[in-house]
């Protein structure tokens, strides 16, 4: 270790001089192309400053005295795991079982089904469309004779504890505003993610590990792009956004030190910055500059604690028996369950798993019999596991796409060859956990699976119910950005409390 590190700690630092360096009269006015014409407009924009100022702190206090009331009740759930499955897993092959279907095989589908409604660019062109059965069967499972694939014969020894919302809906047709749509309650980029609110509003337990986590499977079908911002902090102080966690050598980004230089070089770095910092909010009063020292201490403490919570080589040989053979492998959904359930055991409040490959517009069940024998003995050993260990009491497990799939059969259809297009008007999720009913089916569709008829779950309700869960009154959880008063559910949404204990 350099014997710097005893030198006393002084502020006339350089770095601390040139925050603190103010331009004198003389140099103002020399430097000035208008001389007094620009004092008089240092004049008006100081108090144009002064204003935007009052006004932040006005901005600050209405926010301050929001989050003092959360939670807003007493939570069912303390954290969540939302397994994402990107691209939209047909419910017509996992939990939506259509038997009479299979008399309509290849016939149009019926005018009065689709009543007009709007169909992508991939099959608006096409001159019929036709009607498509699954290719698998389907059977009645546990105490609740929840009817789930084959596909899925782990997922089916846990149906018990799942409660299956079949009529979810959304207006987004397309991937990435649909992806979006869910992640963030906005069709459009730029707006934070659930799990930046739910560390706004409810903050961390740990403070070693950030509250919100992102792992991405790196076993999946890349067929549609994953964006940063699906996981961002939009508009919200900068702490709040999820921070992915990669296998390999380096989990986080930049966090490790650069060769020759050690833990207490960064901590006297960090000392030093961190005093610039805050020299610059007291002149700047900018409450950025408060999380970005609150990410610097963050990735200080990260510096431990993420290596110890990634190394899963201890785990006895039985949990990865129970996960299946790829949960060896770091980075592959399986070993990412088991990451999961470990930052749940250090009370990471959100944790976001995506996994890729399900946007299936043609060889539908070749795809989709290697996606489910990827993801299903993973997800159910998640359930157990975590049923075991006393953490699904109070954890909300949830499962599913940004859409569902259609009836109609994209492009050539035979028995056992079939593509099928996107379709936001009905699909399936799950949910499991803390506050939901277990064995519990919720909503139905029509004969084709392409309209509701009962009980209809929009996104936004999905997301409000979600925040319910975690104590949260979606309407009351609000941020003040540009004039305007923002919320996850912008202003929908209605707590789905049918399908709560």
């Amino acid at each position: 270790m350099s014997s710097h590190h005893n030198k006393p700690f002084f502020i006339h630092h350089p770095a601390f001089e040139d925050v603190n360096k103010q331009l004198n009269r003389r140099d103002f006015l020399f430097k000035s192309a208008v001389g007094l014409g620009a004092l008089a407009t240092g004049s008006l924009l100081s108090g144009c400053h002064s204003k935007n100022n009052q006004a932040d702190l006005e901005v600050a206090d209405f926010q301050q005295k929001l989050l003092n009331t959360l939670p807003h009740f007493i939570p069912k759930a303390k954290r969540v795991v939302y397994l994402c499955m990107s691209g939209g897993p047909s419910q017509f092959e996992t939990f939506d079982y259509k038997p009479e279907l299979t008399r309509y095989f290849g016939q149009n589908l019926p005018e009065s089904v689709r009543n007009g409604q709007r169909l992508t660019g991939m099959s608006a062109n096409q001159s019929e469309l036709p009607v498509a059965p699954s290719s698998f069967k389907f059977n009645r499972h546990g105490k609740s004779g929840a009817w789930i694939s084959e596909l899925l014969p782990y997922t089916a020894e846990v149906a018990d504890d799942l409660c299956i919302i079949k009529s979810m809906h959304s207006e987004a047709i397309n991937h990435d505003p649909a992806l979006t749509f869910f992640q963030t309650g906005n069709q459009l980029p730029g707006r934070p993610s659930i799990g930046s609110w739910i560390s706004y509003g409810l903050g961390s337990e740990n403070k070693n590990l950030p509250s919100f986590i992102v792992l991405v499977s790196k076993d999946a079908p890349k067929d549609q792009p994953l964006y940063a911002r699906l996981w961002g902090n939009g508009f919200l102080p900068s702490e709040h956004q999820g921070v992915q966690f990669r296998s390999g050598k380096d989990p986080v980004l930049f966090l490790n030190n650069p060769d020759g230089y050690d833990g207490a070089d960064r901590r006297e770095m960090l000392d030093y910055l961190n005093k610039i910092n805050e020299l610059q909010n007291e002149a700047i009063g900018d409450p950025e500059i408060n999380a970005r020292i609150a990410q610097y201490e963050m990735a200080f403490r990260m510096q431990t604690s993420v290596p110890e919570v990634m190394d899963i080589s201890d785990e006895p040989d039985e949990v990865f028996n129970l996960y299946g053979d790829s949960s060896r492998d770091p980075g592959t959904y399986a070993a990412n369950c088991i990451l999961a359930r470990k930052l749940l055991e250090r009370d990471v409040k959100f944790v976001q798993l995506y996994h890729q490959g399900w946007d299936h517009h043609g060889s539908l069940p070749e795809n989709m019999k290697s996606q489910c024998k990827v993801i299903d003995q993973p997800t159910a050993a998640f359930i157990k596991d975590l049923k075991r260990r006393g953490l699904l009491e109070d954890t909300l497990v949830i499962w599913g796409g940004e859409f569902g799939r259609t009836v109609y059969s994209q492009g050539i259809l035979t028995p056992d060859n079939y593509g099928r297009d996107h379709h936001p008007r009905c699909f399936s999720m799950w949910m499991a956990g803390a506050g939901v009913k277990a064995g519990f089916s919720f909503g139905e569709t029509d004969d084709f699976s392409y309209n509701i008829v009962k009980d209809p779950v929009h996104v936004h309700d999905f997301q409000a119910t979600l925040l319910h869960l975690m104590g949260i009154n979606h309407e009351e959880l609000i941020y003040k950005f540009q004039g305007r008063r923002y919320r996850l559910t912008d202003v929908h949404g209605t707590v789905v409390k049918d399908i709560l204990t």
